[in-house]
């Protein structure tokens, strides 16, 4: 299966360098991506998570929370939403068939309504416990505003395959064939990875599960203070994140075919994507014609 990889509307926080590693200082503004997939399968066009979506971009304060709009400062532009990297990818929006969601959170779910011709599917877990929206945070990083295709949202849950030592991973039940949901939980209580088989290896979409490419470094794992901090405000089972990130760790040691990516660090997406992370996916130029 092709994949292609898209930065669906690139995140600007507070605290530069602290927060993604590279800017030249801690008081501009960073740069974190939002890694989206698009794969090109035997089932259609499937989508691994939809970053923001064009309503977003259109009218961000009746879609998103005040606090996340003033923490991150997205950079808004219709051409980075998923919806016109489709497009300009060549493909029409009705060719993508699924999406497939690690979670709900605002910038991970924005694009849903973008596709009104794809199933989507997600953890039974994550779907109750967005629903329920019992804190004050969670009211802010779930938002129902982004959610009118429940009417086409298909729950997984107590899956009973096994991939590389994870336990409960889902796939059938309407999945395209060679996608699977692994339940990575801790950022929220129904997170999951994403796993793309490529040809004889996998692409892990690892969402949110971790944030900075260091934290994959078995022997001294690091992550920049700020996403740190980030990650300790966002999660919802401490221990749970904590002990995925090091399965994913001996993931990565153990199985190099496995390729492990997380949303938002932006080497691994540019490393990925072979293109810088504020580009637009194009489609390869046509070959001219021989007279």
């Amino acid at each position: 299966m092709k994949v292609h990889h898209l930065n669906c509307v690139s995140a600007c926080p507070l605290g530069g360098r602290l927060m993604d590693g590279r800017s030249a200082s801690v008081f501009e503004r960073g740069q974190l991506c939002c890694h989206c997939l698009l794969v090109e399968s035997n089932d259609g066009l499937v989508l691994v998570d939809t970053g923001y979506g064009l309503r977003d971009v259109a009218s961000p304060r009746s879609r998103l929370s005040g606090f996340f709009l003033a923490l991150m400062s997205p950079d808004f532009r219709a051409e980075m939403t998923a919806a016109r990297q489709v497009e300009a990818l060549g493909f029409a929006l009705a060719d993508v068939r699924h999406i497939v969601l690690t979670h709900l959170d605002f910038d991970h779910a924005g694009g849903l309504d973008d596709f009104p011709a794809a199933r989507i599917h997600l953890l039974s877990r994550e779907r109750e416990s967005a629903s329920r929206r019992t804190t004050w945070l969670d009211r802010q990083r779930y938002r129902p505003q982004q959610w009118s295709s429940q009417g086409r949202w298909t729950l997984h849950g107590g899956g009973g395959d096994r991939w590389y030592g994870f336990d409960g991973v889902c796939s059938g039940r309407g999945l395209p064939e060679g996608v699977a949901l692994v339940p990575l939980h801790g950022h929220t209580l129904g997170h999951a990875g994403v796993a793309v088989r490529r040809d004889g290896s996998w692409l892990l979409q690892a969402g949110d599960a971790y944030f900075y490419h260091r934290e994959m470094d078995r022997e001294r794992p690091w992550c920049t203070p700020g996403l740190r901090l980030y990650q300790t405000m966002m999660e919802k089972d401490r221990a749970a994140r904590l002990h995925n990130q090091a399965r994913l760790r001996t993931l990565c040691t153990d199985h190099p075919e496995v390729c492990v990516c997380c949303a938002h660090d932006p080497r691994e997406f540019e490393h990925l994507a072979g293109r810088a992370m504020a580009d637009t996916a194009t489609a390869p130029a046509a070959l001219p014609s021989i007279a």
